[in-house]
């Protein structure tokens, strides 16, 4: 029986390689699209939600085209950050595995750029890249375009709405005029209208859907608290969904990053996905997600782009995007692949309107629910266990052996009461927590609390904790997460006993119940890290106290700083730790390729990477910018 891309024109290595990977049958973008970029002969539109299987739609055609006995680009992908380039050009070795001398090189930011640029002397058909790493490459006169047949723009609106127009201009202007010009896109606002009268003559365009619309296989929903409940309508939506495996959106990565603190600290698997994470970092984070093993993953809206993730039961916005084409993408990180998703926003009173708007923007009504109550939860919980125990795959050669003894130790119970108690095991945990839980769910109108959504969450001062110092940081690649595990894990005390973790650059600060901090000392005594003594110390004793380490690491002064997050111990922007750097109020920041907050550039107009030097044009982005000059606000 033909294979159904066959009959699209794809070539039996290609076909077999998809196979493998598990695709039988291509999604409408795929079975529209690759008959008309087969072709070769016209550029392209191609506009379909994220999650519906762009990249084959693209990527499949880009194979049969290109001359792979010819060892330099004839085709280059722009997309806006580095997971989503490095999701694509996995994607494109994949596809081309039984292809000889197929070669396909990601060039993005964070990561070293000696490497790419020997990958690329090697010989290269197709490069993946962000633009940012792309206009550095291209300022070395490290690349030659002049055989590149077929340029690509992926998520061709986010890369506009990141402010990455010029840098498009730069890098096309290095590419011949006779070049075909695919864009692809989830949103068509009127900058992609224009990218594609700018770059394209007579493009074929192609619409799944109705433009901005969201994906079908969604269901929408949303929660109205007061601001101050924020936090723990979180914790009953994902107590409510045993199952729940999602990816929690933030405004900023200090949210980000405080709501993962405190889930971690409360006994939930999460973790934080950043601007500010090395590239390391954000690899393991992926990776634990990408394997399950992570249950929530917790993002800002750049830092989540990209991610890939079949099987993500739920999307839930724990603040509403700035811009409302983001929800859109947002949402499209679940219901992926034809599999039915849910996409939960957690709001205020004042927040309806948005809702509202959100309901014409992408054509679907969303549901008004109700927060479930304590028992609701407990209830949920205890048959989710019950459902696990009785479909549990019992391997009765390596069991049988212990059966004895154990029915030794239940002798002198009925079937009933051991049911009992394997059940309280669990259910005790949420009856506790939940006996006395307070109905969350805040009437229309109901405006008290809402002086903000952290204040009331992250409110909790330091009475009743003991401020200690440890010589490891961010440069030792601990996150926050890292860091909370690595002291439960040694100072032998639960998570919810550690209140705030101020990470620095060689040194940490963290603060643990009085009650618990000679245990903490205890267990550090022959701790540890890389072949080196890890340190504990009183914060205030020794040299790196509140004196010498606080000035150093920048105080907790927090201001603007003309749209930027400032953090300095005085007025012109303090050192962290190991030599990382929070500017003052006039300088943004930018590390490893990553930038957030206002439209800031480097005011040497150079370009930095974390390995690989400098170059003279001026660089917006090393696969990710948060914040920056957005078009379209609420």
């Amino acid at each position: 029986m033909t294979n159904p891309f066959q009959l699209l024109g794809i070539s039996d290595d290609v076909v077999n390689a998809v196979k493998d990977l598990g695709f039988e049958t291509p999604t409408p973008i795929q079975e529209q699209s690759i008959p008309v970029l087969l072709e070769g002969t016209n550029d392209f539109v191609g506009l379909a939600q994220t999650g519906t299987g762009k990249t084959a739609a693209f990527g499949l055609p880009l194979l049969e085209l290109i001359d792979f006995k010819v060892t330099k680009p004839q085709a280059l992908i722009l997309c806006p950050t580095r997971e989503l380039c490095l999701q694509i050009a996995n994607d494109l070795k994949n596809f081309s595995k039984n292809v000889a001398n197929a070669h396909v090189v990601a060039v993005y930011g964070g990561a070293n750029i000696m490497q790419q640029l020997r990958e690329i002397r090697q010989g290269v058909q197709i490069v993946v890249a962000t633009p940012g790493r792309m206009l550095d490459i291209i300022g070395r006169k490290a690349i030659d375009f002049s055989n590149v047949k077929y340029v690509v723009l992926d998520e061709a609106d986010e890369m506009l709405n990141m402010g990455f127009q010029d840098d498009i201009n730069d890098i096309l202007s290095t590419t011949p005029d006779d070049k075909k010009t695919w864009l692809f896109s989830a949103t068509m606002p009127a900058e992609v209208r224009r990218i594609a009268k700018n770059y394209m003559d007579n493009p074929v365009e192609l619409t799944m859907g109705t433009k901005n619309t969201g994906n079908v296989n969604i269901e929408h929903e949303y929660y109205i608290v007061r601001a101050r409940d924020k936090y723990a309508a979180l914790k009953r939506i994902v107590d409510f969904n045993p199952e729940i495996f999602a990816v929690v959106f933030c405004k900023t990565k200090l949210d980000t990053q405080d709501v993962a603190e405190h889930l971690i600290k409360d006994g939930y698997n999460a973790d934080a996905l950043h601007g500010d994470l090395s590239q390391q970092q954000r690899d393991k984070v992926m990776q634990r997600f990408r394997e399950r093993n992570m249950q929530l993953l917790i993002a800002t809206d750049v830092a989540a782009r990209g991610i890939d993730v079949n099987n993500v039961t739920h999307v839930i916005n724990y603040s509403l995007p700035d811009e409302i084409e983001s929800y859109t993408h947002r949402s499209g990180r679940t219901g992926r692949a034809g599999k039915t998703g849910i996409s939960i926003c957690i709001i205020n009173s004042k927040e309806l309107g948005k809702i509202r708007q959100l309901e014409r923007i992408i054509g679907k009504q969303f549901t008004k629910a109700e927060l479930p109550t304590g028992f609701d939860v407990c209830e949920k919980q205890l048959f989710s266990l019950v459902h696990k125990v009785h479909n549990v795959e019992v391997n009765n050669e390596q069991i049988d052996q212990y059966i004895p003894r154990i029915m030794d130790e239940f002798a002198d119970l009925s079937k009933e009461d051991v049911i009992k108690r394997f059940a309280s095991l669990e259910f005790n945990r949420f009856l506790d927590y939940y006996s006395k839980a307070p109905d969350l769910n805040a009437a229309v109108g109901d405006e008290r609390g809402e002086r903000g959504e952290r204040g009331e969450r992250r409110g909790r001062g330091s009475e009743g904790y003991t401020r200690l110092f440890i010589n490891l940081g961010s440069v030792d690649e601990f996150t926050r997460g890292d860091m909370l595990s690595f002291i439960c894990n040694n100072g032998k005390i639960a998570g919810k006993s550690v209140g705030k973790i101020d990470l620095k650059g060689v040194f940490s600060f963290f603060e643990v119940e009085d009650d618990v901090a000679d245990k903490v000392f205890e267990g550090f005594k022959s701790v540890e890290f890389n072949g080196r003594s890890v340190r504990i110390e009183k914060s205030g004793d020794g040299g790196r106290g509140e004196g010498a380490g606080e000035r150093r690491g920048g105080g907790e002064r927090r201001s603007g700083g003309f749209g930027g997050e400032r953090r300095s111990g005085g007025g012109g922007g303090g050192y962290r730790g190991g030599g990382e750097r929070r500017s003052g109020s006039g300088s943004g920041r930018r590390e490893g390729g990553n930038r957030e907050g206002g439209g800031f550039r480097d005011f040497s107009g150079r370009s930095r990477d974390d390995k690989g030097g400098s170059s003279d044009r001026p660089r917006r982005e090393g696969g990710n910018r948060e914040g920056g000059d957005r078009k379209k606000k609420w």
